[in-house]
């Protein structure tokens, strides 16, 4: 099953938290409520160092994601 690059999620034992969902590698889960990541993969220490140059696009992508989809629900 294909899944699209990011998913919104929520869940109401966390009501004010808006989860965002991103399902290519590197995998994680953010709450933009205050910006906390969980990343869904294990890194090695060299993959570490590359990460830490993409995760601040892919946070930033996430964030637009959640923009562009709050925008066409208000449409």
């Amino acid at each position: 099953m294909e899944f699209p690059k990011f998913l919104l999620g929520d869940n109401t034992d966390y009501p004010t938290a808006i989860f965002v969902v991103h399902t290519e590698y590197p995998r994680f889960i953010i709450n933009l409520e205050n910006d906390e990541v969980e990343w869904l993969e294990d890194f090695s220490t060299e993959d570490e160092k590359e990460l830490e140059s993409e995760a601040e696009g892919l946070i930033e992508q996430a964030g637009e994601f959640y923009d562009r989809e709050v925008s066409r629900y208000e449409e």
